[in-house]
């Protein structure tokens, strides 16, 4: 790697994207049209917002984005109901519950209900298991896009010590998966974790996903090491001090820019991937 490597998301992205257009025009041309259904509940501005990009990154690439806006004040039954549905609906591949969803719904529930060939968020239970067990079809997006990055610039995996700061069960817990199953050493660290500059300090690989601003600091930074901020907070701002983890860093993702573009761009290529894997099946 040369010195001081900046991860350009947006150009991962944009590769990605171009790979998928001949697929998805290949998909048309035999009568099938890729489908994601997005479900948003409540009126939520943020994720109002990422299910309008999401929807308009489908577009773009001629895939079917279904929007179903339910009110903030449905039931966990109602909910799952729909979710029956689509799970039923022939002509859907992928289905994206957006999260978070209102305090009263049982959001575990609700993404357990959905059907595993067409959990391209890669949110349910059955998919974690498959993902860390190393046959998952689609992984959780964002860890699926921190992979796609560290691939696409070569950067080295195997044998690397690979820190992960957060432990969600959509970002933590799979990206820590995915890196196993590519032979890193991995810690993961949690709120309850003692002496954590200590353990960053040892990584090769630094995950940043535990939604707090500019929480990694810059000196926790071992010199060389390459740098993956997956968080977005208000403001366009990361989960590590950009600025000051630059300086040791040998390679870094820039927040608007590094993992987000990527991550929407891998919810394509899942769906994509699921719409495929059902034609072939017929």
């Amino acid at each position: 790697m040369e010195n001081k490597l900046i991860l350009n998301g947006t150009r991962v992205a944009t590769d990605i994207k171009e790979q998928l257009k001949g697929r998805v025009e290949e998909l048309t041309s035999r009568g099938v049209t890729p489908c994601l259904a997005t479900v948003l509940v409540g009126d939520d501005p943020s994720s109002a917002t990422y299910v309008k990009m999401k929807g308009n990154a489908c577009e773009k690439l001629g895939i079917l984005s279904k929007r179903i806006h339910l009110p903030a004040e449905i039931t966990t039954e109602d909910l799952l109901k729909t979710i029956h549905e689509l799970n039923e609906d022939e002509a859907v591949h992928g289905i994206l519950l957006q999260h978070p969803v209102p305090s009263h719904i049982d959001e575990r529930s609700a993404f357990e209900a959905i059907d595993i060939e067409k959990d391209v968020d890669g949110v349910t239970s059955w998919g974690f298991g498959q993902t860390s067990f190393g046959f998952g079809s689609y992984p959780s997006c964002t860890p699926a896009a921190i992979m796609a990055i560290l691939d696409y610039y070569d950067v080295p995996i195997e044998g690397k010590h690979a820190v992960i700061v957060g432990r969600s069960p959509i970002l933590g817990k799979p990206v820590s998966m995915l890196l196993l199953n590519r032979n890193a050493t991995v810690t993961t660290c949690h709120s309850r974790t003692q002496n954590l500059p200590e353990i960053v300090k040892q990584a090769d690989i630094v995950v940043a996903a535990v939604g707090k601003p500019k929480f990694i600091k810059g000196d926790w930074i071992k010199p060389g090491a390459v740098v993956m901020d997956a968080g977005y907070n208000p403001g366009n701002i990361g989960d590590a001090d950009y600025e000051e983890c630059e300086k040791n860093a040998g390679a870094i993702t820039p927040v608007p820019g590094g993992v987000g573009p990527v991550t929407i761009s891998m919810l394509l290529k899942h769906t994509v991937d699921a719409a495929e894997k059902k034609l072939n099946q017929q």
